[in-house]
């Protein structure tokens, strides 16, 4: 019987205070297995029991191994060796700063250098350097993190690695404030001062997702005139999370049920936006609790 494998490897390695939890989180974010500190001589054992994890199979895994490991470190290029043998792809990479910078993020976080036991800071910095000069050179990559801002960073690892990224996702969904508000949302609008379809005897039976339901609304002028006001701002707004590496944003539209106007506001926004943001989702969360719901 064939066994699936994990196919691609991502090690991280390099400076303490170069970024590497930064970049484990980027990569996991965008679907790898991701594993931190973890003794190389174990990678092998790691990708055999992974062989049974889908997102590990179709996505890769990323493993962070620096200094922290001390004397174990040495069994990288043996672990390395072994993986590839077995057919998978690894790649090595070291991610690199300069001393000063190193040292301004060692003193703004305040955190310990792994190797700083009664020694100075710079003094661990510089001793580490010429520990890991080894791995430096047989780094597949090696990364400069001096100068990068977070969306900078990310967009030149995904370059040096070749990564597709995921597609920024959107989440639309509607809600009733009757049923409580939702917990897990960026942004939340509350249509409860548009016209009430509940209150035509012929539109209460229907939903939001009715075009007769969604004609009597948009035949408001307030209604039209929120909705382009409501597109208008998330347009400019939706390009800056993005920016700034979220992968995810949730947008929450709520009227009283949740059965009428919030449904075809979310219907109306996911028209809109579907055409340029290919990663968007739709929930209608109480669209079914009530049939006579105060929409």
């Amino acid at each position: 019987m064939h066994t699936k494998k994990v196919q691609k490897c991502i090690i991280i390695t390099g400076m303490s205070g170069g970024g590497k939890s930064t970049v484990l989180h980027l990569l996991e974010d965008n679907g790898m297995y991701a594993i931190d500190n973890i003794p190389p001589s174990l990678l092998p054992q790691l990708m055999m029991v992974l062989s049974k994890h889908e997102a590990a199979i179709k996505n890769g895994v990323v493993a962070v191994i620096d200094i922290r490991g001390d004397n174990l470190l040495g069994d990288l290029f043996h672990a390395i060796e072994f993986l590839r043998k077995e057919g998978t792809d690894v790649t090595l990479l070291f991610l690199e700063a300069s001393d000063e910078v190193l040292l301004r993020r060692y003193e703004m976080t305040r955190r310990k250098h792994p190797l700083g036991e009664n020694s100075s800071i710079l003094d661990a910095i510089r001793r580490e350097r010429k520990k890991i000069t080894p791995i430096l050179e047989n780094a597949d990559v090696i990364l400069d993190t001096s100068n990068l801002k977070l969306t900078e960073l990310k967009e030149k690892l995904f370059e040096c690695l070749s990564i597709e990224k995921e597609p920024f996702k959107i989440l639309l969904y509607s809600f009733g404030f009757k049923y409580g508000v939702p917990l897990d949302c960026d942004f939340l609008f509350d249509v409860r001062f548009l016209p009430n379809p509940y209150y035509d005897e012929y539109l209460r039976p229907l939903s939001g997702k009715d075009e007769r339901v969604k004609s009597f609304l948009i035949a408001f002028k307030e209604v039209e005139e929120f909705l382009e006001y409501m597109i208008s701002m998330l347009e400019y707004v939706l390009p800056l999370y993005r920016n700034t590496c979220k992968q995810q944003i949730n947008m929450a539209v709520g009227c009283t049920g949740g059965r009428h106007r919030s449904v075809a506001v979310v219907d109306w926004l996911f028209e809109h936006f579907s055409k340029s943001y290919e990663g968007i989702m739709v929930h209608h969360r109480d669209i079914e609790k009530e049939q006579e719901s105060w929409g």
